[in-house]
């Protein structure tokens, strides 16, 4: 049988790190591409998500991996930096419509194998994990989007049992999405989205459906809510 993949948000860099591995990883699978670029998708636009899931017709998706996020330039450092305009765009893209693509998509996802949904969230939106402070929308979006999954998962589990409904946190990668923050990361911990990827789909591969509803690192440590 031909392992069929998903990649939503394919032409950014994580994305396409995740399309050159799995293509790798996975050989002779089908691997197909959304993103706004390539095919017009547009998570934050129900219809666009809609109409894009429409066009896989059976429930035989082995993974759907969606590599999308949105941080700004200028993360929040106190309550006096927050506006409306900022955390409506943020959680947009980081919530909202991956819930959105969660509607529409993991229904297509295999019931008679393993079959995955990851999303890429952050280390920065556990609520147990937050020393530090600030990044009010972007921790906020994320710890959103923790809750969707996790509900999503208690949802699924019920229908799938084979499916695992997951978030992964990249760790800090070389992308555009980073670059103003990079000089502030430890020594080696900055990684090439190649790197970064690779080690997500170990992760994704070694996952089994009893911890569906969690949020891995690139790793494989489970990060606190």
């Amino acid at each position: 049988m031909t392992m069929k993949i998903i990649i939503i948000g394919a032409s950014g860099g994580i994305g396409q790190a995740f399309v050159e591995n799995c293509k790798k990883r996975y050989q002779g699978a089908e691997i197909f591409e959304l993103s706004r670029s390539q095919t017009g998708f547009d998570l934050t636009d129900e219809t666009s998500v809609k109409q894009a899931a429409e066009k896989f017709q059976d429930r035989d998706i082995d993974m759907i991996i969606l590599a999308t996020g949105f941080l700004g330039t200028e993360p929040e450092k106190s309550l006096r930096d927050l506006s409306m305009e900022k955390m409506e765009r943020i959680f947009q893209i980081n919530t909202f419509g991956p819930a959105l693509v969660m509607k529409h998509f993991i229904p297509k996802l295999a019931r008679d194998r393993k079959s995955v949904f990851a999303a890429l969230s952050a280390r920065v939106g556990s609520i147990g994990d937050n020393h530090l402070g600030g990044w009010y929308a972007y921790r906020a979006s994320k710890s959103a989007l923790n809750m969707m999954i996790r509900s999503a998962s208690i949802e699924v589990s019920r229908t799938n049992k084979n499916a695992v409904i997951m978030g992964l946190h990249p760790g800090t990668v070389d992308t555009s999405l980073s670059k103003p923050f990079q000089s502030h990361v430890p020594d080696k911990k900055l990684f090439t989205p190649d790197h970064s990827a690779s080690q997500m789909l170990k992760v994704i591969y070694d996952i089994d459906p009893k911890d569906t509803g969690h949020i891995f690192a690139y790793d494989g440590e489970k990060l606190v809510y």
